[in-house]
């Protein structure tokens, strides 16, 4: 399994008993949602690698407390902290309307309701206060906030995302 053909669970924060159980931080809004994995991906010298999960429970809302196979000793558990855990793109729950998941929208065709085709989102720039979609139109790069005012609609069929931006805002970078 590739990175790229996953997302990020979340991170092994630290041992949890003598046994060799972990808690694992989870990085969503639905932990409940994850709590009867049969396995995960967890990332170990830049490979994913498969641990197999003999039982597991949520823990504190937003960990999961697990005890993988051939992990019995705290030494063992020890060795998993701070390792990121993955799992395959096809199990995020669908989204529908215009809820989205960053990667789901990468190559979107963006229509502004004013301007018209503005270009295709390249990436989501995450690392702000606000994340941000970058879109390029040929050579120029458009910065928009990803705010859910300005989105209007994801069309999925269609692979476009239509946003409705303050004037000025987008005008800005393709004059």
């Amino acid at each position: 399994m590739r990175k790229d053909e996953c997302f990020y669970l979340g991170k092994i924060a630290k041992k949890f008993s003598f046994k060799g159980e972990v808690l694992i931080y989870l990085d969503t809004d639905e932990p409940e949602l994850y709590q009867n994995l049969e396995s995960v991906f967890i990332e170990y010298n830049k490979n994913l690698v498969p641990f197999f999960i003999e039982k597991s429970s949520l823990h504190k809302d937003t960990f999961l407390r697990v005890k993988f196979e051939d992990v019995d000793t705290e030494l063992d558990a020890d060795n998993m902290k701070n390792l990121e855990v993955y799992l395959p793109l096809t199990m995020l729950p669908k989204l529908e309307g215009n809820k989205f998941y960053f990667h789901e929208i990468i190559g979107f065709k963006v229509i502004d309701q004013r301007l018209g085709d503005i270009g295709t989102v390249h990436t989501i720039l995450d690392n702000a206060a606000q994340p941000i979609f970058e879109i390029f139109k040929g050579q120029k790069q458009v910065l928009v906030p990803m705010i859910d005012s300005f989105i209007i609609e994801v069309n999925r069929k269609d692979k476009e995302l239509v946003l409705n931006t303050p004037v000025g805002l987008v005008d800005l970078y393709l004059e």
